[in-house]
């Protein structure tokens, strides 16, 4: 699939700094499978374009309530019975691959646990319950600047994998 953003448009979200950067590829991606990552959509997308999007799941719900909320949403599997530490890896965030690593056990110990349904007090519930996420939690709030910043420059480093630039006079 065939995604263009404008060198212009690059140019001002890496102004803005690495988050702007890395989101503005998440989101034209996002707008081009209509903003709903499925299977189906999946077979359209580069393995970059995939584990940008993994990246941005990940960061997003851990930022927002850990990694029993990442497991809860759905997103388990693929984080964690997916090649993306191994990307991860191969872009340069060694860290993050090994602290995947530890959270697939955790994932494949307590998903049963995790995945029902339940309703928000049993789900505030889970933290107590399972406070082995907690060093998880606390280890990727540590590193996420970090891992953001390589992202980046991954991104920056092969453009063409994610998304044809628009020259001005294209």
């Amino acid at each position: 699939m065939e995604i263009s953003i404008k060198e212009n448009d690059v140019r001002l979200a890496a102004g803005k700094g690495m988050d702007e950067f890395v989101m503005l590829f998440h989101d034209r991606i996002m707008d081009a499978i209509g903003g709903e990552l499925t299977e189906r959509t999946m077979q359209q997308l580069s393995a970059d374009q995939i584990t940008l999007l993994a990246y941005v799941i990940l960061r997003t719900e851990v930022m927002d309530g850990g990694f029993i909320q990442l497991i809860h949403n759905g997103y388990g599997p693929f984080i964690f019975l997916n090649p993306f530490a191994k990307a991860m890896n191969l872009w340069g965030a060694h860290d993050l691959r090994n602290l995947i690593y530890k959270g697939r056990k955790l994932f494949e110990k307590y998903e049963r646990q995790l995945t029902r349904d339940c309703s928000d007090d049993d789900f505030m519930a889970l933290y107590e319950q399972y406070p082995e996420f907690d060093d998880l939690d606390d280890a990727f709030v540590v590193m996420e600047e970090e891992v953001t910043e390589l992202v980046a420059h991954y991104i920056d480093d092969h453009l063409e994998n994610f998304a044809h630039i628009q020259k001005e006079d294209d």
